[in-house]
């Protein structure tokens, strides 16, 4: 598959960090304040706004949360134009870390490019062999997804479901949730869920 990680390397480590001390400032928030409320270390939020280090999706969707802002405007996607196609190599792709250093181990792909109005939330998750998508969270909606490539561990609460190319599931999005690689090759998720909140 096709991607445009490069438009997401290191250049967007700088970018996310700017616009993150932005709107933590904007909000009157010390970085020790946004850490707590976040649940992660100070060290942490600081190598993020100093573009050393990437958030993981539980982090990321605490901060777009606490500063009352969304994933689009923290990566800066840009969007050619509103034509309902976005072609193979189009698609705006968000790298986060997973592990301590620079390993980036999952790359989320945009289906549906983030905009107001959108019921639907519909992401190509690129899981590398090994990686996880940290500790299990929760958040508001339902989500279902379809395994394109690979093998997966997805964890729903405490029961555990190996899942491999072909397989699929759906369930709310209150049930605490995590996933990993356990395989030798690249994982693949089709995933969508309403309401939008990443």
């Amino acid at each position: 598959m096709k991607s445009t990680q490069s438009e997401f390397g290191d250049l967007s480590r700088e970018k996310l960090g700017l616009k993150l001390k932005m709107a933590r400032r904007a909000k009157g928030l010390t970085l020790k304040e946004l850490a707590m409320r976040c649940g992660c270390s100070e060290s942490l939020l600081s190598k993020v706004e100093n573009g050393h280090a990437l958030p993981s999706i539980k982090i990321t969707h605490r901060l777009v949360h606490n500063l009352d802002t969304n994933i689009t405007w923290l990566f800066d996607e840009s969007i050619p134009h509103n034509e309902p196609v976005l072609r193979e190599g189009q698609r705006p792709v968000i790298t986060l870390d997973y592990y301590p250093g620079d390993h980036a181990g999952i790359r989320i792909e945009r289906i549906i490019p983030y905009r107001e109005g959108h019921m639907l939330q519909s992401n190509i998750h690129h899981i590398e062999p090994g990686a996880k998508s940290g500790e299990a969270f929760v958040h508001e909606g339902e989500e279902t997804g379809y395994i394109l490539a690979g093998e997966v561990v997805l964890e729903l609460d405490d029961v555990t479901y190996h899942l491999q190319k072909g397989d699929a599931f759906c369930f709310p999005s209150d049930i605490p949730h995590s996933y990993s690689n356990p395989g030798a090759c690249t994982a693949s998720i089709l995933w969508t869920c309403t309401p939008p909140t990443f």
